[in-house]
């Protein structure tokens, strides 16, 4: 069976590309290539199911918002 995730990737001030899996609560990884991130995120996926089983809730991505706060 195939699952579809939202994943979130964001590079840090050192140049790693983070990835984040909102749907699956602790699942994140890093690289320092793009290739490598997608192949460590899928490895990371299949991880956080194992340890949650295959019966986390669904979530429906609706969109990301910038938000802009003055500090």
């Amino acid at each position: 069976m195939q699952r579809e995730f939202s994943v979130i990737i964001e590079r840090d001030p050192e140049g790693y590309y983070v990835a984040s899996v909102p749907e699956l609560r602790g699942c994140h990884t890093q690289a320092k290539s793009l290739d490598t991130l997608m192949k460590r995120v899928r490895e990371a996926i299949e991880l956080c199911l194992e340890v949650e089983g295959e019966h986390t809730s669904r979530q429906e991505f609706v969109g990301i918002q910038r938000v802009w706060v003055e500090v």
